[in-house]
């Protein structure tokens, strides 16, 4: 009797080779990849002045000093709740683009695509198109094609190490970083940052490809949520290409099963089999389509952007709804209100902020302090905060309903104190209520503390409350 071991449920990969397409997609695309990687690779280098004690790096995400710069806005650490909107208003974003024109986000701009169309491109470059790659592809381990496959890997290599030092340029100076990269005095943790994306890049980009979309990434599970039939997305008109066959067979549908739209997909999927996870509306099908559909003599179209409520009266022969009634409804709408509240909230929340600010934090151990006159003091420590970009002189008082006398602690009794550029200083406050006077016989007292730039005419103050003995 023998055993026989079960089958294994593990199907080794087969690698995608797309095949190269001309149109109006692609060239979009190439426009995007253009832009979006000019952004990524060139915004560390922009400079912007702030003054001779702030860096001069337009966007600059600074750890160490807890600060976020992008070109005229500065975040701190105080103000994450800007970030946070942002963060809100990406992911809204998302959901209107989804919701209105399926996985566009996916097929033009997410990071995966256009790193992997530009591996794609030098791939090309170096081995050919579609059916020269895969006759290296299956051919052996020769001279020939070892010489292509060193050749494209290090390509890819130099590619993915300038993305992840571009990324490591966003946390720090960027020119003083890449001379201490080039010299090796540069931190660890900007080689081991450096080291990781690289790997992440290449492998990533350079050999797992669609898995990082079918596998690694939410997002072709989430879109089910966002999608409805009127969302307009990449689709095949079944009923305008079937049955399909060859152009010298007697069929009556467009669909000649050239397989053109399969060898472009860079997911490797055969739209034609419906809406599909893999598929992330990149396009590349209609653009390969509409080739074919001109050299057979038929119209364009066959595989395009479509709303699938639209099937019914396509099928009957009537003209599909306007493009603008399937965006603009209920869905997109509300998504579009949220995106365009958060987003005015953030403005509203910029232009009204303080250039100086304060916050009050009472010592309460003890509550308060009664000197030998009899005299009742509290202590406050408090925190002052300059946004300019030059030192400032700032003057402190109070008001009170009562009489409240105040000191800084080290002025001898000046109530100016100089704080530095884009910092904060942490001052002690001593507020003082005679024997007599009903602050310091009263339990609490409410007062509220000033802080003013006489230069830039900005004041700016915050309340709290004044223990007495509570008699």
């Amino acid at each position: 009797m023998t055993s026989q071991s079960p089958p294994s449920l593990y199907a080794a990969r087969e690698p995608i080779f797309p095949r190269r397409v001309t149109g109006f997609f692609r060239r979009m695309k190439w426009w995007i990849m253009i832009v979006t990687l000019g952004i990524y690779y060139l915004t560390p280098w922009i400079r912007w002045d702030r003054g001779p004690s702030l860096p001069d790096q337009a966007v600059l995400v600074d750890m160490a000093s807890r600060r976020f710069y992008f070109f005229w806005i500065e975040i701190w650490p105080h103000e994450f709740y800007f970030v946070a909107g942002l963060l809100i208003m990406a992911g809204l974003g998302l959901f209107l683009f989804t919701s209105a024109l399926g996985r566009v986000w996916c097929g033009y701009t997410c990071p995966q695509t256009v790193w992997t169309d530009l591996f794609i491109l030098v791939e090309r470059w170096i081995e050919g198109d579609r059916n020269a790659r895969l006759r290296l592809h299956r051919g052996k381990w020769n001279l020939h094609k070892w010489r292509l496959r060193l050749t494209k890997w290090a390509v890819w290599l130099m590619i993915a190490v300038a993305t992840g030092g571009a990324w490591v340029f966003y946390f720090t100076d960027a020119p003083t970083l890449a001379l201490d990269l080039a010299s090796f005095s540069a931190h660890p943790v900007a080689y081991g940052t450096i080291a990781v994306l690289t790997a992440t890049t290449f492998i990533f980009g350079g050999f797992m490809r669609e898995q990082v979309c079918n596998y690694m990434c939410p997002w072709p599970r989430i879109q089910a949520a966002m999608m409805d039939p009127d969302t307009i997305t990449v689709a095949y008109r079944d009923w305008r290409g079937e049955p399909r066959g060859k152009k010298h067979e007697n069929t009556t549908g467009d669909c000649i099963d050239c397989m053109a739209c399969v060898n472009v997909c860079p997911a490797g999927i055969d739209i034609r089999d419906g809406q599909q996870m893999e598929c992330i509306t990149c396009a590349l099908c209609i653009d390969a389509c509409d080739d074919v559909m001109k050299k057979i003599g038929k119209p364009r179209g066959l595989i395009d952007y479509l709303a699938l409520s639209d099937e019914p009266a396509e099928r009957a022969g009537e003209a599909p709804k306007p493009i603008w009634k399937h965006v603009l409804r209920l869905r997109t709408l509300v998504y579009s209100a949220l995106w365009s509240l958060v987003g005015l909230g953030l403005l509203y929340g910029l232009f009204v902020r303080a250039d100086i600010e304060l916050t009050v934090s009472p010592v309460r151990n003890p509550t308060y302090v009664t000197q030998s006159d009899g005299s009742i003091r509290n202590i406050y420590d408090v925190r002052l905060r300059n946004k300019l970009g030059t030192d400032r002189l700032f003057h402190l008082s109070l008001t009170s309903d009562e009489i409240l006398r105040i000191g800084l602690e080290g002025t001898e009794g000046q109530l100016n104190i100089l704080v530095p550029a884009d910092s904060t200083l942490l001052q002690r406050v001593y507020v003082t209520a005679r024997p007599d006077d009903p602050a310091a016989q009263a339990s609490q007292t409410p007062l509220r503390l000033w802080v003013e730039d006489s230069t830039a005419q900005i004041r700016a103050s915050k309340p709290t409350t004044f223990n007495g003995r509570g008699q």
